[in-house]
């Protein structure tokens, strides 16, 4: 939704809940209450009560269920609602039938034990109003403010028991209202068991491959663009990937194809498309295609999920999100993801570009700012183009850093940019006391570069061990050695397409990096692969590489 369908939808459910005191208040002025109207009074405002606790409870699961994320903007005012309606509910009680006299209060509420339980509700409502605010909210923390709001299950019960214990006769109401609470309550210890465990935290990302309509493309900076991918026949997306992770496109340049990928700089939860934001490198070979030749309603074959490079935010209560340039693209998924979640922890979003026209999501970073009282933005230019930029001016810099994020070196940190901007601020967290396990870094580019993967010399196989070797003329050449064979390199093909042509059987499945199953040792030589995904630490140190992904330009030898 847009900012101004937010505030309209807002505006709606403040008017909307404020219709039953309107009504109440004309029934009251025109006698038509019946024939008890100070019961009749009490009975409806705590009956109000009641139903907005149990909307505000409802808005968790109804926005997870349904995706409609803009939910979270109205419960503030529903729970507001809640306290208002149950105050007016005691102050009837109080005046009207007590007389504003405190001794007859308190002497009925010994006669009726209800009275005390529904004290407490209303008590415990009294907090839940006072901290509302976002000053509130940035004065407690937001982790203080979520333990706090939890205090709102306790109301929602004693309010429920309240009810049950007044109704003398009729309970189906109560007991009605009992049973819609035990199933928000159930479904919000489902979730947080689920979030508990290690193995839901980070569920295991569906391999696909396939075709993805361009749905649109959006201009973020000169140099800029958006791309949103959609299924070809619309509907959900055939894959799921959590933030921070990468498509693989398979591109047709020249006649020739190219696989680059890209980080997705959509949030998961945003089921019906994915997007990738690409900067139009002057010397990109895939960037200046996506730029000047991909158009709207062209086909891209896309495979997905891909990386490592995700958060686990039911492991930490904060996070430093570190961006360079067109770096900030899965930085702000993780961002969209966590907003998008009302996640309550601290986040420090530290942005980097070089003029203001190269503020990536610019308005977007700004609009969140204001909506998440929990997100501190801070934007740093290295060459401020003029008077009327009133941010920070430079490089990141330690007292930069000690400025934007307090307590840096308790807190997980998420790197990425180009490595002239990461080599240096690693280096300064480092000093600022910042553990390495808690630095993740994602070097990005127009596309990752490929890494060169060389054997491991101390577990390689001699040379002379492998069986039908050809001579060392010099001849790029790869070498099967359980296979017996040897055929000329072509540095435009991977390893993979080789051994085919070669007629060397070697499993695979997804052919982008992904899913591993071709995984070969390689014996001597090196190669490049633009992704290791697949491949564990372990893996790599025993000269595990991705056939599917390898390339080589001089003589190499894999055990096949």
């Amino acid at each position: 939704m847009t900012d101004s369908e937010i505030r309209f939808a807002k505006f709606l459910v403040l008017v909307n809940a404020g219709v039953p005191a309107a009504l109440l208040g004309w029934d009251a002025l025109h006698h038509q209450l019946g024939a008890n109207p100070v019961n009749f009074a009490i009975l409806t405002t705590g009956m109000l009560a009641l139903v907005f606790l149990m909307l505000t409870l409802l808005v968790t699961p109804l926005r997870k269920i349904t995706g409609w994320n803009w939910l979270i903007f109205a419960r503030r005012a529903l729970g507001l609602y809640a306290f208002f309606y149950a105050s007016l509910h005691f102050l009837i009680f109080f005046s009207l039938d007590r007389s504003f006299s405190i001794s007859s209060t308190l002497n009925e509420m010994v006669k009726r034990k209800y009275l005390i339980i529904g004290s407490i509700a209303l008590l415990g409502m009294a907090p839940l109003a006072v901290t509302s605010t976002n000053a509130m909210v940035r004065r407690m923390g937001a982790k203080r403010w979520h333990s706090l709001h939890r205090l709102v299950y306790v109301v929602a019960i004693c309010g429920v028991i309240h009810y049950y214990m007044q109704v003398k006769a009729d309970v189906r109401q109560p007991i009605a209202f009992a049973g819609v609470l035990a199933v928000l309550l159930g479904y919000r210890l489902a979730v947080s068991r689920r979030t508990d465990s290690p193995r839901a935290a980070l569920p295991k990302p569906k391999l696909w491959s396939g075709e993805l309509r361009v749905a649109r493309i959006t201009q973020e900076t000169p140099d800029v663009r958006t791309f949103r991918f959609v299924p070809p026949n619309g509907g959900r997306l055939p894959f799921e990937h959590q933030a921070g992770q990468y498509l693989i496109l398979s591109l047709l340049i020249d006649g020739k194809k190219v696989n680059r990928t890209y980080t997705i700089s959509s949030p998961p939860m945003r089921t019906d498309f994915c997007e990738i934001t690409v900067k139009h490198e002057e010397n990109g070979y895939a960037s200046r295609h996506l730029h000047e030749m991909v158009r709207e309603g062209d086909m891209i074959r896309v495979s997905a999920p891909a990386g490592r490079f995700v958060f686990d935010k039911t492991k930490a209560d904060s996070i430093v999100l570190i961006a360079g340039g067109v770096g900030i693209t899965p930085l702000m998924s993780i961002l969209r993801d966590l907003t998008d979640r009302n996640w309550n922890g601290g986040i420090f979003f530290i942005y980097s570009a070089k003029t203001e026209s190269d503020i990536i999501f610019r308005k977007e970073l700004a609009d969140l700012q204001k909506k998440f009282s929990n997100l501190r933005v801070h934007v740093t230019l290295s060459r401020a183009d003029g008077a009327d930029w009133s941010g920070h001016k430079g490089r990141v810099s330690g007292p930069f850093l000690g400025m934007c994020v307090p307590s840096l070196a308790t807190r997980s940190v998420y790197i990425c940019g180009p490595q002239t901007m990461m080599t240096p601020t690693v280096q300064l967290l480092r000093d600022a006391g910042v553990p390495q396990e808690k630095i993740k870094l994602e070097e990005f580019t127009a596309a990752k570069r490929a890494e060169t993967v060389p054997v491991n010399e101390a577990s390689a196989i001699p040379a002379t061990t492998v069986p039908n070797l050809p001579p060392d003329d010099g001849e790029p050449v790869l070498t099967f050695a359980r296979s017996g064979k040897s055929v000329t390199l072509e540095p435009d093909k991977v390893l993979l397409e080789i051994a085919e042509d070669a007629g060397v059987t070697i499993n695979y499945e997804c052919r982008s990096g992904i899913c591993g199953r071709c995984k070969t040792r390689l014996l001597s030589g090196q190669v490049t692969m633009e992704t290791q995904d697949a491949l564990t630490d372990e893996e790599k140190s025993k000269n595990i590489i991705l056939m599917c992904q390898a390339r080589a330009t001089a003589r190499v030898t894999v055990d096949a």
